[in-house]
C-alpha cells in the first residue's frame, strides 16, 4: 500500500514532466498530430535554441538568455547577502540573549507570515524615493529583506539545537561574539547553511511577482520572460518553444536541490528541533 501510494504520487508529478520534455523535442508539424503522450519521431533541439537564444518578448527577440543573466544578477547577491545577515541574527537570538531579543524574534516572524502583496505598495514609494526603483538593486534588496525572516528562524533553532557547552566553553576560554561565530558555529552549519541557500536560490530564481512590479523591462528576470514568451500573440504558438523555454527557466534550482539534496534533508530536520 505504502509503495503503491508513492508510485502514483510520483506518476501524478512526473507525467506533466513527461509531456514537456517529449513536446520540447518534437516539430510543429508532429505536434499538431495531437498525440502527447507519444515520444518523438524525430528529436529535435531547435525549439530549446529558440527559446534560449530568438523567441520574441514583445519589441525583443532574444529569447531567455538576457533574463536568465538578469536571474542570475538577482539571485546570487540576494541569496548571499541574506543568509549571511540571518545567520548572524540567528544566532545572536539564540546564543548572546540581550534584552528585547523576545520581542525582535516575535516581529520577524509576524513579518515572515505578512503576505507580499499588502507590501507591495508601500515598497514601490520607499524604492522610488531612494532612486532606485526600476533597477537590480532595488529587487535585489527587496529578495533580501524578504527573506530574512524566516532564514533567522531556521538559523536560530539550528543554532539553538547545539550543545550549549561548546559555548560556555569558548566563552570561558575567552572568545568575543565574532571568534565563536567563525570558529565554531559556521564550520558545524552546512546543513543549515545549503537548506537557506536552496530556500533562498529557489524562492528568488521562481519568483514573477516581484520581478515584474520592481523592474523595468530590460531588467526582467527569467520568469518574467518566460511569461512573455508564453503569452506572446505574435504569430503562431509554437507548444515546443514554450516547454523548452519552461524547462531551462526551472532548470537552475532543480539542479541545486538534486546536487545538494541529501544536506537539505539533514538541515531542514536539525532547524526544526527547537522552537
Amino acid at each position: 500500500m505504502l509503495y503503491g501510494t508513492l508510485a502514483v504520487a510520483a506518476l501524478y508529478y512526473l507525467l506533466p514532466l513527461y509531456v514537456m520534455v517529449v513536446t520540447s523535442l518534437k516539430g510543429m508539424p508532429e505536434i499538431r498530430l495531437g498525440n502527447i503522450f507519444s515520444p518523438p519521431l524525430e528529436v529535435t533541439f531547435e525549439p530549446w535554441a529558440k527559446a534560449w537564444a530568438t523567441a520574441c518578448t514583445g519589441l525583443n527577440c532574444d529569447g531567455l538568455s538576457r533574463g536568465f543573466w538578469n536571474s542570475v544578477r538577482i539571485t546570487v547577491p540576494s541569496t548571499l547577502i541574506s543568509i549571511l545577515v540571518a545567520s548572524v541574527n540567528g544566532y545572536a537570538l539564540a546564543n548572546w540573549k540581550f534584552k528585547g531579543a523576545d520581542l525582535f524574534f516575535t516581529i520577524l516572524i509576524v513579518g515572515a507570515f505578512i503576505p507580499y502583496q499588502v507590501m507591495i505598495y508601500p515598497i514601490v514609494i520607499v524604492l522610488r524615493e531612494l532612486g532606485i526603483y526600476g533597477t537590480l538593486t532595488g529587487l535585489i534588496i527587496v529578495h533580501t529583506i524578504f527573506g530574512m525572516p524566516i532564514l533567522t528562524l531556521l538559523f536560530r533553532n539550528y543554532f539553538s539545537s547545539l550543545p550549549e557547552e561548546l559555548f560556555k566553553a569558548a566563552r570561558i576560554d575567552g572568545a568575543g561574539f565574532w571568534q565563536i561565530y567563525f570558529r565554531i558555529m559556521l564550520p558545524m552549519s552546512l546543513p543549515i547553511f545549503v537548506v537557506a541557500m536552496i530556500l533562498q536560490i529557489t524562492g528568488i530564481w521562481n519568483d514573477f511577482l516581484f520581478g515584474v512590479v520592481f523592474t523595468r523591462p530590460e531588467y526582467y528576470p527569467m520568469t518574467v520572460q518566460l511569461n512573455n514568451i508564453v503569452n506572446s500573440v505574435q504569430g503562431v504558438k509554437e507548444y515546443n518553444v514554450n516547454m523548452a523555454a519552461t524547462l531551462l527557466t526551472g532548470a537552475v534550482p532543480l539542479i541545486v536541490y538534486f546536487v545538494s539534496g541529501r544536506l537539505f534533508v539533514r538541515g531542514i530536520a536539525a532547524g526544526a528541533v527547537k522552537g
